[in-house]
């Protein structure tokens, strides 16, 4: 029993370790850095300011608090990310942003150093203890305004010069359709989707028609059974033709029946019968149907 309890308090504790490594904060990386922002992206003082991006690039929520970020090796523990701010929990695969503005006052994204577009610039994330380096990157002088210097995929990749500036959101964005740009370059005139979309259409159709007969064929073989097994327990013949009445035949029956059912049949006392008039009819003459007769004078 005391092994019993022993092992589950184990498994327990590995779980618990397998756990807490699935939300470690070395699984965040450095994704973007705009150095110049002359007409790009805004704060949320409505101020434009270098800016850096990290990214989640696990399947667990990370809490930066603790966390510092900074642009001097000599000084790891430069900028410490505030703790207590719900904001600096990262989920799976998402983006935060900092704002390398130089006024750690004005927020917990904001922090106390920024960038020169003269020089390289070095930003670094460390880990809450301000020695484990969990990444960094060099960005090199000389940037364009409004460009940004960024990981060519999100997470991993190379280092490159990219060509839309992203903040907060996917480094790599899907403007094209591949399929489309493919018809377009193998199928210019549009034959081969109008020949491929009437087989479709065609196959379908054949489909449908053949399920139909399917189920008609049976629906006719059960009738047949039925009008067989009747006519057994009336102990008489069943007709040839018995389940094989047209649709003019069972349309009336099944009129009929609900008309029975439904308490609408013809009552023979309240029953009209029209008779044709034997007159010649026209616009003008059709006025003395509607006059008295002149009485007979005796």
């Amino acid at each position: 029993m005391i092994n019993k309890k022993f092992g589950v308090l184990l498994l327990l504790m590995v779980l618990s370790v397998f756990g807490a490594k699935a939300q470690l904060t070395t699984s965040v990386k450095i994704n973007e850095v705009l150095v110049v922002n002359e007409d790009n992206f805004v704060d949320d003082y409505g101020k434009r300011h270098p800016w850096i991006e990290l990214y989640n690039n696990s399947a667990g929520t990370v809490d930066l608090r603790g966390c510092y970020l900074t642009n001097d090796k000599n000084n790891p523990r430069k900028y410490m990310i505030p703790k207590g701010d719900v904001l600096t929990k990262i989920p799976p695969y998402q983006h935060t942003l900092f704002w390398a503005d130089d006024m750690p006052t004005r927020g917990t994204f904001h922090v106390n150093f920024t960038l020169d577009p003269n020089k390289d610039n070095y930003i670094a994330l460390y880990d809450a203890d301000g020695t484990t380096l969990i990444d960094e990157v060099t960005v090199p002088a000389g940037q364009k305004a409004d460009v940004s210097y960024g990981l060519d995929m999100d997470g991993t990749g190379k280092w490159t010069t990219l060509t839309k500036v992203t903040p907060s959101t996917n480094n790599v964005t899907l403007d094209t359709n591949l399929k489309v740009e493919n018809f377009q370059e193998n199928d210019s005139w549009g034959i081969g989707m109008t020949i491929t979309a009437m087989a479709v259409v065609f196959l379908g159709l054949l489909v449908l028609f053949l399920v139909f007969k399917q189920i008609g064929n049976a629906a006719i073989r059960a009738s047949q059974r039925n009008a067989k097994k009747a006519a057994a327990e009336a102990g008489v013949a069943a007709a040839p033709n018995a389940g094989l009445e047209n649709g003019e035949v069972l349309a009336a029956i099944a009129t009929a029946l609900y008309e029975m059912s439904d308490d609408n049949h013809d009552i023979e006392n309240t029953v009209l019968t029209i008779r044709k008039v034997q007159r010649s009819y026209s616009p003008w003459s059709s006025k003395i149907y509607n006059l008295r007769q002149t009485p007979i004078r005796k």
